[in-house]
């Protein structure tokens, strides 16, 4: 296994919202290793706005956790 998530530490919230996605994408990957199935089931999930809009929301969980993580960039910033 690889490591390469070491901190939720970001120094901009624009950091913390993409390592949300990288976070969110890789959740995926280990759920379902297989790279062919996945590329296979995208045209499905891709076009459906209910898969969307979960895929959104996990995002946003993982998100809110490194905004808690970063004291909402406050101590940073003032």
């Amino acid at each position: 296994m690889d490591t390469w998530l070491n901190s939720l530490i970001t120094d901009t919230p624009q950091q913390g919202f993409e390592l949300a996605i990288t976070l969110s994408r890789r959740g995926v990957k280990y759920t379902q290793p297989d790279t062919e199935v996945l590329h296979k089931l995208r045209p499905e999930y891709a076009n459906d706005p209910d898969a969307l809009t979960a895929a959104s929301q996990v995002i946003a969980i993982n998100f809110q956790t490194i905004a808690a993580a970063n004291d909402y960039w406050r101590s940073k910033n003032g």
